[in-house]
């Protein structure tokens, strides 16, 4: 992904990056990305990890397949999802290099 030269690039792109974010505004559909960016993993095994009722997970899995950041594959009774968007990967590995185990002690201020 290229990184934007000017401020007009940006501003063409401010709504998609908007609606992405608010699509990941939630920290089931946060936990859902992370852990598909593991690769694809059917709704149990998305349950197991992130420890969500089902009717919540069913929720928004098809929120986030609705937005096209997910994809769904059906396997005989099991549907398998995973990432559908490049640009969601990029996202959820810098949201986990800025939030992770480190993060603590990275902030700027900190007096820890």
């Amino acid at each position: 992904m290229a990184k934007p030269t000017s401020i007009k690039e940006l501003k063409e792109n401010a709504e998609d990056v908007s609606a992405l974010l608010k699509n990941l505004s939630h920290a089931n559909r946060l936990m859902i990305a992370c852990t598909l960016k593991e690769g694809e993993k059917n709704v149990s095994e998305i349950a197991s990890e992130i420890d969500a009722p089902q009717p919540h997970l069913s929720r928004d899995l098809g929120r986030l397949r609705d937005a096209g950041l997910i994809k769904a594959r059906r396997e005989s009774k099991n549907v398998y999802y995973s990432l559908a968007d490049d640009r969601l990967s990029s996202l959820v590995d810098a949201l986990c290099i800025a939030f992770g185990p480190k993060s603590k002690q990275s902030r700027k201020g900190d007096r820890s």
